[in-house]
């Protein structure tokens, strides 16, 4: 279960792309609107709204998608009921909402379009919202024994529109860049090669580097909104780990050099084998002659054995 947050200020235009009869719209359930036709609907958002002239951006506009693999047991009821449990923790109530499903996608998903100014004309925040929102979809995928997503490298990009497009194509350059590069002037200029800028934003007047951000095809990304790994201390930390595990890479081929390793073939290896090969009587060096030099050794040291029991006696 994956949710993505939008706020504008029209109403009328969120109402008409929810409700497009194109995408195969079903009405789940709505609260404090006249849902006659499309245009009741929005005028019910924009009447409300009047209560609190502060805010720019009324609109709360969230589309929740679910995996493909959760299709069968994703009635209408249950992702409703995913919807409203995903609201309330989100402290999105006592508001005007409607929420609607569309069938114009291979996965499962909702719409939710609701009136950020409350029933009594109050704010509802949005602090934090992305961070609040991770975090309880993942708990509602547990809960609800849903199927965890697996991450960017399953989503259809040929279904991407720009800027979605430039920010996966920036991810897979990113991904391989900061797995093999040293640091940062090495992968600022690998970087470039690839049609990437990267600036830095600085602490205030200070030298301290705060953040990154990358441009590409003329769209600016924040390290971060990439992905969490690429904000600009985790690539900071990654590019350090490289360097080391680099040195003692290095260091391990230096001490190969100076201590070769014995292996079978070798001149010690051939040492033990042929002396194995003498005793077994499988080297081509043992012959006849080595044989009787042999037995006449065994002959000799029969004797004085025999010798030294008549001496005991």
């Amino acid at each position: 279960m994956m949710a993505k947050i939008v706020k504008g200020n029209d109403f009328k235009g969120v109402v008409d792309y929810i409700l497009d009869k194109n995408k195969n719209t079903q009405l789940v359930t709505c609260e404090g609107l006249f849902m006659e036709n499309r245009g009741t609907i929005a005028m019910s958002f924009n009447v409300q709204s009047q209560m609190n002239n502060k805010i720019a951006k009324p609109v709360g506009h969230i589309a929740l998608s679910f995996s493909k693999k959760d299709e069968p047991r994703l009635k209408n009821r249950v992702m409703a009921n995913i919807a409203l449990e995903y609201m309330e923790r989100m402290g999105i109530r006592n508001t005007q909402f409607f929420i609607a499903r569309h069938f114009d996608k291979e996965h499962p998903h909702v719409h939710i379009a609701f009136n950020r100014i409350d029933n009594n004309g109050n704010t509802i925040s949005d602090r934090n919202e992305r961070l609040r929102s991770t975090r309880i979809c993942k708990e509602l995928t547990v809960k609800h024994g849903l199927h965890m997503a697996s991450g960017k490298e399953n989503v259809k990009r040929n279904r991407l529109k720009e800027p979605d497009w430039t920010k996966y194509e920036l991810y897979d350059i990113l991904k391989t860049e900061v797995g093999r590069c040293g640091n940062w002037d090495v992968l600022v200029a690998n970087l470039k090669r690839q049609g990437v800028d990267v600036h830095f934003r600085h602490k205030g007047q200070k030298d301290e580097i705060q953040g990154v951000v990358f441009t590409k095809n003329g769209y600016h990304f924040n390290g971060s909104k990439v992905d969490r790994r690429f904000s600009y201390s985790k690539i900071d930390a990654a590019l350090r780990r490289n360097r080391h595990e680099e040195r003692m890479e290095m260091t391990a081929k230096v001490h190969e050099v100076a201590m070769p390793s014995v292996q079978s073939g070798t001149a010690h290896g051939e040492f033990f084998n042929g002396s194995l090969g003498l005793l077994n009587g499988s080297d081509s060096s043992y012959n006849a002659v080595d044989a009787e030099a042999n037995q006449e050794m065994a002959e000799i040291l029969r004797r004085k054995k025999k010798r030294k029991r008549g001496m005991r006696l």
